[in-house]
């Protein structure tokens, strides 16, 4: 794989202290956009919890996974919830960096583990929209990289970017990683799979993006004693440590090589290849829940078509594997199914053709577009969170 050159236009960036001002700063128009989407889809929120009794901080902070999160960050793992039907809830089937930053940040500051969850979920998602951005800058253009960010930040489950949960600390994480790749900086992928193999389980997908493209470079390079070879093997080295560190934690706590995949099986979860899911969709398509059966039919393949059309538009091979492996995991995953949009909302990458069509746009028109977009995913998220909302 060729390492990205700079960004267009930016010439040779400074580096150090200077470089992370400089790509600051060419960020700052992509956060102001993320930022606003999310303050609009808060305020919708808030404004719909006026009329149904419901606070928004806490359906933010204090609803479904959050719940367990802060559970772990006060009281540590050991948790269990016995259900009818063989289902076994346990806390050990949720990460750790996420409620070990709550447990860190509610100790010096007199915030609730809940509410640090919030905190570290507002920072970690301005972390991940500078990310997406400088994917999308680098490998189509700084104003690709702003509607890239402005196309995450519009996504129908776009509000679980502002909840207590750990989507969007793992996508500022593998963001960076990818990011990483790109310019050939090894060490620093690595490291931040390493902490996205801590934050979820679909850590395995920034970890493939890692292996694979450091194979593919080795294989197609002309003159390998010009590779890095010392980086490059410690960040394929790095990259997996987390994720094996709490897989192992979790079997020697069980006491079985298979008990993290036990764990999630207590929650009905696992892998059948995706049999369960279009058994859902057949019902539906079955019966009298054929609109939403067709809807769903509808939306597994537009995420197909955007993989393809990425694919098409000559991806880089980090982003292709990474968002691959993330569609996978989700789309060959049993359980609730209402959470897939949520589990692919790191797949970032998938938004990259539509990014690309949005920039060719005049800006008046760009800005329209986004607006209205925006405004409905606030109505949406609000709707969705007041109603049954994320598990």
């Amino acid at each position: 794989m060729t390492t990205l050159a700079p960004p267009p236009g930016t010439g040779a960036p400074p580096r150090g202290r200077a470089a992370f001002g400089f790509a600051l700063r060419r960020a700052v128009p992509a956060l102001l956009v993320f930022a606003a989407v999310r303050v609009l889809g808060v305020v919708a929120l808030a404004l719909w919890g006026l009329a149904d009794g419901k606070s928004a901080l806490q359906l933010l902070s204090a609803r479904w996974d959050s719940l367990w999160y802060a559970r772990i960050a006060e009281h540590g793992y050991g948790y269990t919830l016995h259900l009818g039907g063989g289902k076994v809830h346990s806390d050990l089937a949720f990460f750790p960096l996420l409620p070990g930053l709550e447990r860190g940040l509610s100790a010096v500051l007199p915030l609730s583990a809940g509410q640090a969850g919030l905190v570290v979920s507002a920072v970690a998602s301005l972390f991940a929209a500078w990310g997406i951005f400088a994917v999308g800058d680098l490998v189509h253009g700084r104003r690709t990289g702003v509607a890239l960010v402005a196309l995450w930040a519009v996504l129908p489950v776009g509000v679980v970017q502002s909840m207590a949960y750990s989507e969007s600390l793992f996508t500022a994480l593998a963001a960076w990683s990818v990011y990483g790749l790109l310019r050939g900086r090894w060490v620093a992928a690595g490291a931040f799979a390493a902490l996205a193999g801590l934050t979820r389980p679909v850590g395995a997908a920034v970890v493939a993006a890692v292996w694979i493209t450091a194979a593919v470079t080795l294989l197609r390079s002309e003159d390998r004693r010009a590779l890095p070879r010392g980086r490059m093997l410690l960040g394929v080295v790095l990259a997996p440590l987390g994720w094996l560190a709490y897989f192992a934690w979790v079997g020697v706590r069980e006491g079985s090589v298979t008990g993290y995949l036990d764990v999630q099986g207590g929650w009905g979860n696992g892998f059948d290849g995706g049999l369960a899911f279009a058994s859902f969709i057949g019902q539906r398509l079955a019966g009298p829940a054929f609109p939403a059966g067709l809807a769903l039919l509808v939306g597994v393949g537009l995420v197909l078509w955007l993989y393809a059309a990425g694919a098409r538009q000559r991806q880089p091979l980090p982003l292709l594997v990474y968002t691959g492996v993330v569609l996978l995991l989700a789309l060959t995953a049993k359980g609730y199914f209402g959470s897939k949009p949520r589990l692919m909302l790191p797949a970032f990458p998938l938004l990259l053709p539509l990014a690309v069509a949005l920039a060719r746009m005049r800006t008046v028109r760009m800005v329209t577009v986004v607006s209205g977009v925006a405004l409905a995913s606030a109505v949406y998220g609000a709707f969705w969170l007041h109603g049954s909302g994320p598990p």
